[in-house]
């Protein structure tokens, strides 16, 4: 058993004002995700420049925070907010929601192209690849304010969390950090180097995120006022994770398939 590194959750306090880790891992995934993107962008024929993508980062921040509050409030706790609709504004309290969160980036991504002129799956495409930074950093973040643990466990790296009882449990977190971060990044980082059908990359990172997310909530303690959803063994999660799958599957398909269609009647 390994142990859990006490780590102060607040990193910075001035005063009444404190900022804790969760958030600054959050502006180091944006940071580092717009670094790529600009790099990407100074290639030849992009078709993006830094400004666009400065503009880019402030809608999907904006839509990750929005649609993440709002998500957790829709997908996890619906009947606290059908009591207390005010509970929605309360984010000091903490509740995000990947799946909200990239809801409200869809959104985002929608607002940005009218904006802009670019068409939705164009953006998601140049955009995709530098998600799994956020989740990685995020994943990070949830691990120092000891969050978002795992079920309990004799391997021999859990740990026991503060807020998480007495017996070790599996750093889930992590294993989110390395699969749907570092693992799910590089990835999309090396297919999305050559030119791809439309809609491939978005695609591939549905599927990619669906699949290690689903398969890591198998250690993944599920909320406790929810417990498991269908046939009493899935969780909310991996609820939420198969429509993704199975969207970006078919997303993948039609793309490949739009561009052979295309390459046949060129070649007419």
């Amino acid at each position: 058993m390994l142990t859990y590194p006490q780590i102060d959750p607040v990193a910075i306090s001035i005063g009444p004002l404190s900022i804790h880790w969760y958030g600054l891992m959050y502006l180091v995934g944006f940071s580092l995700a717009y670094l790529l993107m600009v790099r990407r962008a100074n290639l030849p024929n992009s078709g993006w420049n830094k400004d666009q993508v400065g503009d880019l980062i402030f809608y999907s921040a904006m839509g990750v925070v929005l649609g993440g509050r709002f998500g957790y409030v829709l997908f996890y706790n619906f009947p606290k907010f059908l009591d207390d609709p005010l509970w929605l504004f309360a984010i000091w309290e903490g509740g995000m929601s990947f799946h909200g969160g990239l809801l409200g980036v869809l959104v985002a991504v929608f607002l940005f192209g009218r904006r802009f002129n670019k068409t939705f799956y164009s953006i998601t495409d140049f955009g995709a690849p530098m998600v799994p930074i956020g989740l990685l950093t995020g994943r990070i973040g949830n691990f120092i304010g000891g969050e978002l643990w795992g079920r309990v466990s004799d391997v021999q790296w859990a740990m026991v969390f503060p807020k998480g009882g007495p017996l070790p449990r599996h750093p889930s977190q992590l294993y989110e950090a390395f699969l749907e971060g570092l693992v799910l990044f590089l990835i999309l980082w090396l297919y999305s180097r050559k030119p791809r059908p439309t809609m491939a990359v978005s695609g591939l990172f549905l599927v990619g995120y669906g699949v290690f997310r689903f398969s890591v909530e198998f250690v993944r303690e599920p909320d406790n006022h929810i417990g498991f959803d269908l046939l009493g063994w899935m969780t909310r999660g991996q609820l939420l994770c198969v429509p993704m799958i199975l969207f970006g599957a078919a997303i993948i398909y039609l793309g490949y398939k739009n561009h052979a269609n295309l390459a046949q009647k060129k070649g007419a």
